[in-house]
């Protein structure tokens, strides 16, 4: 009995005690804590450099590379001085008066040890004389080889040997967001370098305003200041990719982006006019425009890329290989080109009698043509003005059809730029139009140089103005 007694107060109070911990942890919150537990991490810790230290850029080996091939352009063009209508009425006599010069400055790249150097056109224009300054002071005076006003690129030389160099890269394998380094003469101050990225490329800011001209700069943002003009956009090989050219600024100083001539374009001009004095340029003969939203939806095009041909030149290379207004270039020899800039680039690397694969889209067809490149005057021949068009001192382009129409004429040739010869002493301007010489008709440049071969005096020169207006101008040869 006792011991049954004792069993069942055990059994209540265990029955008593799960009863209180149910009650309590049903009515009453208990406070919670919260315990850090030390854990020991599966990887092993290391310390890593600094970002910094990884992505840090050195242009040092390129800037020794490139400095000291890039050189001071100074030019110096002679004005003569108008004469004084009242001190002659006055006095009778006219004062004497010297020529009045006009100074110039730019850069220059020096791209062959025996003396060629590559500048911008308007560095040289109309200059009577170019002194060019290298890294270490010399100083010579250089002779102009031959100018293209369409790239805005001139060849001069200077009579030196053994001299640094800067060798060529490949513009067509810059790409977007690659650091370049600008090396010129900013403001005078020599052996200048800065450094940026390429921001775009292709790119056509609507400054040369020949024709002909062809514009398809490099963008970037290194600084570049009045000064650097001609000088060198190498890559980070110190390698030439481009010649600095042009700012886009409101102030005339530089404002955040600058425009460079691709070393593709430099390489073609510069060997033709070491070879000819005058640059070969290969035409396609096409009219083209980019493809805009508005024109796919238009004619029909399944997409923007490609370049749109809206007309063929009638004796030009495009319609002897057969391709048609309406199609739509994508390729020029495996290069696609998606703006008319790019295509104009691929072209400008050939001369007359080059042939290029030409890959188009037509009724939504891929075709391959390939076309044999013709020059201006429409024929596979080299051009050779030669001795008389230098002597003339200017450079010529054709005349479209449709602004020979509006000018109210049949033929001529424009004068695109001028140097010290006979057109500049008689006062013939940019953009005059030669009409005839010697009362013959002008078609071409080497009508020009035919009718003047053998002319031993008076040489008179019709043509008219952009304006219409008509003007006459004798000289003897």
């Amino acid at each position: 009995m006792k011991s049954k007694r004792i069993l069942g107060l055990f059994g209540i109070t265990m029955a008593s005690a799960v009863v209180a911990v149910f009650l309590y942890a049903k009515f009453v919150q208990p406070e919670t804590r919260i315990v850090e537990v030390e854990t020991q991490p599966a990887a092993r810790q290391i310390s890593l450099p600094g970002a910094e230290s990884r992505f840090t850029m050195d242009f040092t080996a390129a800037a020794d590379a490139s400095i000291h091939a890039v050189v001071h352009v100074k030019t110096t063009a002679f004005r003569e001085m108008q004469s004084n209508p009242l001190y002659e009425f006055f006095f009778g006599i006219t004062p004497e008066q010297d020529a009045r010069p006009v100074m110039g400055f730019g850069s220059g790249v020096i791209i062959s040890d025996d003396g060629y150097i590559v500048t911008n056109n308007h560095v040289i224009e109309g200059s009577d004389e170019i002194m060019v300054t290298m890294n270490d002071r010399r100083e010579y005076t250089a002779e102009l080889i031959g100018s293209d006003p369409t790239t805005d690129l001139a060849l001069i030389k200077i009579d030196e040997k053994k001299l640094p160099t800067l060798s060529y890269g490949s513009s067509d394998d810059l790409q977007l967001g690659e650091w370049v380094l600008a090396v010129g003469n900013p403001y005078n101050l020599t052996s200048t370098v800065t450094a940026g990225i390429v921001s775009a490329k292709a790119r056509n800011i609507n400054i040369l305003r020949n024709s002909f001209s062809i514009e398809s700069f490099i963008q970037t943002d290194a600084a570049v200041n009045p000064g650097n003009s001609g000088g060198a956009l190498v890559n980070t090989r110190g390698q030439l990719v481009g010649i600095n050219t042009a700012i886009a600024s409101r102030t005339g100083n530089y404002t955040g982006y600058s425009f460079a001539i691709p070393v593709s374009i430099v390489k073609k001009v510069v060997s033709d006019l070491m070879e000819f004095g005058e640059v070969q340029r290969a035409l396609l003969g096409v009219t083209i425009r980019n493809v805009t939203s508005e024109l796919a939806q238009e004619e029909g095009l399944e997409n923007t890329k490609g370049v749109y041909v809206t007309d063929i030149t009638t004796n030009g290379a495009a319609r002897e290989a057969g391709i048609k207004s309406g199609d739509v270039i994508t390729s020029i020899n495996d290069i696609k080109v998606n703006t008319v800039s790019e295509l104009q680039e691929q072209i400008s690397k050939y001369r007359p009698k080059d042939k290029v694969s030409v890959v188009l889209k037509r009724n939504g067809n891929l075709k391959q043509f390939d076309v044999v490149l013709r020059n201006m005057e429409g024929s596979l021949d080299i051009v050779r003005s030669g001795e008389i068009i230098q002597l003339l001192g200017a450079t010529f382009e054709p005349v479209p059809q449709n602004e020979l129409e509006k000018l109210g004429i049949e033929n001529g040739v424009r004068v695109t730029s001028l140097q010290p010869g006979k057109f500049m002493k008689v006062g013939i301007k940019k953009g005059f139009v030669v009409t005839s010489v010697n009362k013959k008709p002008v078609n071409s440049v080497k009508d020009i140089s035919d009718i003047l071969r053998g002319v031993d005096g008076g040489v008179i020169i019709e043509g008219v103005y952009n304006d219409g207006s008509k003007s006459y101008y004798a000289f003897g040869m």
